[in-house]
């Protein structure tokens, strides 16, 4: 099988691709930072760029991980939003219509308001609060719309990928690694952490079943940033360090985020796969431990 992965530098990407070829698949790695040895260059927001990359690769999948993520930014530059997870989003699909190949696209846990109690599950009816969750769902809606052959599969708070990772675990870790003894974390947001290792996993045991759709693919259960921060000092193994929770209003940022984000994965529990993604503080464990490994006291990756 034949694999184009675009975001391929990406947190994700970076443990897709290399399990992909583990598994004997050809993947043809691409993004917008390049061209080097292993990925090439590709700018999802120019249409030609990605039919031509399309019709010369003849993939028979498209993993499109490619987006732009810094929520923040979306709610500043709409238009750029829209243009990168939109647009490029339709570029893509046109792409996957012009060879006949099946794509897989990422959505995301913030597209829900977060009002519900519990976990959301695909049945939920997404109502996105910012700029960012807006164009990723439209995105969703781009996919289902013209593409048959087609799986959208909504991650939660991510988690992976080391020196890539620029979210709030990485953030926590840049702390402890600096010597910090006291940490700040909000206790007033709650969400389900995704580590990139075991949703790479997931997301090839997916593809596998040729089941298109609609998925959540989380870590099982969920926390506040409060729960994860205080696991991740634990699982750092320095004693005396101490977490404070906090409400969002001490860090004050330009895009509104949902109370809740918690999912739960419903229809790959009822395909009888509930067992592909396991809690999620085992799989931060391991994270922890391989960043704690890499990292030296500077926090920079060795």
């Amino acid at each position: 099988m034949k694999f184009l992965v675009t975001g391929a530098n990406g947190m994700l990407g970076s443990s897709l691709c290399p399990r992909i070829a583990a598994q004997g698949h050809e993947v043809v790695s691409t993004d917008l930072v390049g061209p080097n040895g292993r990925v090439e260059r590709l700018d999802i927001r120019e249409v030609d760029a990605a039919r031509r990359l399309a019709e010369a690769a003849r993939p028979d999948i498209v993993m499109h991980l490619a987006a732009e993520t810094d929520v923040d930014r979306c709610e500043r530059e709409p238009e750029h939003a829209y243009r990168t997870n939109a647009i490029g989003t339709a570029n893509i699909v046109r792409a996957c219509r012009s060879v006949g190949a099946a794509m897989l696209y990422i959505s995301t846990s913030s597209v829900f308001d977060g009002q519900k109690n519990g976990s959301y599950t695909e049945e939920d009816k997404p109502n996105p609060l910012n700029v960012y969750a807006r164009s990723k769902l439209e995105g969703e809606h781009i996919v289902r719309e013209h593409l048959e052959r087609s799986y959208v599969v909504r991650a939660g708070w991510m988690i992976g990928g080391i020196e890539k990772d620029k979210k709030f675990v990485a953030k926590i870790i840049q702390q402890l690694a600096s010597g910090q003894r006291q940490l700040l974390a909000v206790n007033d947001k709650t969400g389900s952490p995704t580590f990139t290792d075991d949703m790479a996993a997931g997301l090839l045991r997916l593809v596998a079943t040729e089941r298109f759709g609609l998925y959540h693919m989380v870590n099982r259960g969920w926390g506040t940033r409060y729960d994860i921060a205080r696991r991740v000092v634990e699982f750092w193994g320095e004693p005396g360090i101490e977490v404070v929770p906090v409400g969002s209003e001490r860090f004050p940022l330009p895009a509104p985020r949902p109370r809740s984000e918690a999912m739960e994965n419903r229809r790959l529990i009822e395909m009888g796969c509930g067992d592909w993604m396991r809690p999620w503080e085992e799989a931060l464990r391991e994270y922890v431990a391989e960043c704690r490994r890499r990292l030296g006291a500077s926090g920079v990756a060795r």
